[in-house]
């Protein structure tokens, strides 16, 4: 079975999610079976490749919100990523376009990396003060996981897998998804937001026991039936 899910490096609901999912993930007991892959979005695909500002200016600015407001709203979400082991501080994010990050996170995917890439951003982005724009930043990362690093400066250094980021948004949009996390499980259900991991125990198990298994029909006692196996022709 697959699942397919979109999210955004400057989502903090989508680390979050991460966890909770994998927390039920661990526990399926065919998740050897389950094809996990990612896919790009973007919340604010207009932001500079830098913002001159905080996350809570940032933030403020855009939701039209007072910045005391902004931080209660930090405060929430510190507490639930704590609840899964994470330590956010918002005061050290570095507000910056996450296009770019999103192109390296698809050269990790090249080389089965992504999961960890994206692991290595989202922890950098949200409890180091990393800066996920930063193509310095990117090439210790990917080194760190293995990749190359000439490979990793040529592909920040032109458009490379600039199609495929855009592609996965267009996909999104599709879907009918306006906002990250958001998980697709075998393209039959869709689940938005960073939902209790037994939630999402729940609906892996549900999408997995509604597969439809194949029915095969009664032989054909006909020679026109007749079929090859390993063992031999009947």
């Amino acid at each position: 079975m697959k699942i397919e899910i979109w999210s955004d490096i400057a989502c903090p609901w989508c680390f979050i999610g991460k966890r909770r999912f994998e927390t039920a993930l661990a526990g399926f007991e065919h998740k050897d079976q389950i094809d996990v892959e990612w896919r790009s979005y973007q919340l604010d695909p207009t932001l500079p490749e830098h913002y001159d500002g905080t996350e809570t200016e940032y933030l403020s600015r855009i939701k039209g919100m007072p910045q005391e407001q902004v931080k209660q709203m930090f405060g929430h979400v510190t507490a639930q990523a704590a609840g899964e082991g994470l330590n956010y501080d918002f005061d050290k994010v570095v507000v910056a376009n996450s296009f770019t990050a999103h192109r390296f996170l698809h050269l990790a995917k090249e080389h089965g990396l992504m999961d960890q890439a994206k692991d290595a951003l989202l922890s950098g982005h949200f409890e180091q003060g990393q800066d996920i724009g930063d193509p310095e930043y990117l090439v210790s990362t990917g080194v760190a996981l293995g990749l190359d690093e000439a490979e990793i400066r040529e592909t920040l250094a032109c458009d490379r897998y600039a199609a495929e980021v855009r592609a996965d948004i267009a996909e999104a949009r599709a879907l009918g998804v306006n906002g990250v996390p958001f998980f697709v499980l075998d393209r039959k259900y869709g689940i938005s937001g960073a939902q209790p991991a037994e939630a999402f125990a729940q609906a892996i198990r549900q999408a997995w026991n509604e597969r439809s298994p194949l029915t095969v029909l009664p032989q054909s006692t006909s020679a026109d039936g007749a079929v090859c196996g390993p063992d031999g022709c009947n």
